[in-house]
């Protein structure tokens, strides 16, 4: 008795490239069509002077990760999955909440944006600068994958009606 086939191809491998295509439809739609996808990873953690942060990343305007820092929970690690391009846009938004010299605490806005530029496999830091009111990722052993615009930016504005 002869094989059964699937469009020509004998049973069993006409299966393996029926699973082997949908697998490679849903990686595409995991990474929004594109095939490949590039993946890095931003590491915060809560300095000394901070009672808590609340920080979120968004790259080129989508949110990818929200990190909550606090006394439980002073450090937090996010792995990042984007569709693999050339560079890409960063915009840190959020609050940080410090002691200051005489003890109280003081909110800071968390505004500011820059560029990363072939950032698959790099490990960012989330920094912080000038008494908490600029903030910028870093890679430390890469400081030129990522490229910051000093000062607040308007990328964390929220529009209002």
């Amino acid at each position: 008795m002869a094989a059964r086939t699937l469009s020509g191809i004998s049973r069993p491998y006409g299966y393996s490239i029926l699973k082997a295509a949908c697998l490679l439809a849903m990686i595409a739609t995991l990474t929004n069509g594109s095939a490949w996808a590039a993946q890095f990873v931003v590491e915060d953690g809560k300095a000394t002077q901070e009672v808590s942060e609340t920080s979120r990343l968004y790259i080129d305007g989508d949110l990818v990760a929200t990190m909550v820092l606090d006394e439980k929970t002073p450090q937090r690690r996010a792995v990042i999955t984007v569709p693999d391009k050339p560079s890409y846009t960063y915009a840190l938004c959020g609050e940080i909440v410090v002691r200051n010299a005489e003890g109280k605490t003081e909110t800071h806005l968390v505004t500011s944006q820059g560029t990363l530029h072939d950032p698959n496999g790099h490990v960012f830091q989330a920094m912080g600068a000038e008494n908490f009111t600029d903030f910028y990722l870093i890679d430390p052993s890469s400081p030129t994958t990522a490229e910051h615009e000093p000062g607040r930016k308007g990328a964390c504005t929220v529009a209002t009606s």
